[in-house]
């Protein structure tokens, strides 16, 4: 397990956690829609489509806080000369891939 994901924190302002757990709920009510329509047997077709709007939404979601990480975190890691931070960087993107 890398050891930085338990060091390390991001602090963020209480609009930036709105935006983030606001997207968080409609992926919720996204999973919950998907699960009614497994309890009421639902076209196959009709909820590959939802899950991949859930995977859409994700996919979305990552990218936001991505974009944050690098214009905020690895910002201030590098201009801090902190750059280890390439390294995790690398990592990141082999996960993402």
């Amino acid at each position: 397990m890398n050891k930085n994901c338990c060091e390390k924190k991001t602090k963020r302002d209480d609009e930036e956690k709105k935006k983030i757990n606001n997207r968080i709920s409609r992926i919720e009510g996204q999973l919950k829609g998907i699960k009614r329509m497994i309890e009421e047997d639902k076209y196959c077709n009709d909820i590959l489509v939802q899950l991949s709007a859930i995977e859409n939404s994700i996919k979305s979601l990552s990218n936001y806080i991505l974009e944050n990480h690098l214009y905020n975190c690895v910002t201030r890691d590098l201009e801090n000369g902190k750059t280890e931070i390439i390294d995790e960087l690398i990592e990141l993107f082999k996960k993402f891939n």
